[in-house]
C-alpha cells in the first residue's frame, strides 16, 4: 500500500506561510523554518504596536491640549478638572482638534473651565 503524505496540504501551508514572509531579508523570506519564526515575531509585535499607537496618539493629544491651555492661563490637569465640573463631555482627541483647528473655540472651553474651578 503506497504512503500517504498529505503533500498538497503541506505545500499549501508552506507557501502561505512563504508569503506572509515577502520583503524580508535574505533567509528569513525563503527558508520555511527561518519565515516562520521571522512571521511569528512580526506578528506578536504587530498586536503589541498598535496597542503602543493608542496611547502614543493619546500622549500627543495630551501635550497638545497642554500647550493650548497654557497659552490660554491654565494649566491641562486644571483645565480637564473644570471641564469634568462643567459637565462637558469631550474625549482628548476632539480637544487636541480643536485646540488646532479653532482656537476661539478651545478659548471658549478654556473660559467655561475657569468658570467652574473659582
Amino acid at each position: 500500500m503506497p504512503r500517504a503524505t498529505n503533500a498538497p496540504a503541506s505545500r499549501e501551508r508552506r507557501r502561505r506561510r512563504l508569503e506572509m514572509a515577502k520583503g524580508f531579508r535574505g533567509n528569513r523570506s525563503k527558508n520555511f523554518r527561518t519565515a516562520t519564526e521571522a512571521v511569528d515575531r512580526a506578528m506578536v509585535m504587530a498586536t503589541e504596536h498598535r496597542k503602543l499607537r493608542k496611547r502614543d496618539f493619546r500622549a500627543l493629544w495630551i501635550t497638545r491640549i497642554n500647550a493650548a491651555a497654557r497659552a490660554n492661563g491654565i494649566t491641562y490637569s486644571r483645565f480637564i478638572e473644570g471641564l469634568t465640573k462643567a459637565d462637558i463631555k469631550l474625549n482628548r482627541k476632539v480637544l487636541s482638534e480643536i485646540a488646532i483647528a479653532d482656537p476661539a473655540a478651545f478659548t471658549a472651553l478654556v473660559e467655561k473651565a475657569k468658570a467652574q474651578l473659582a
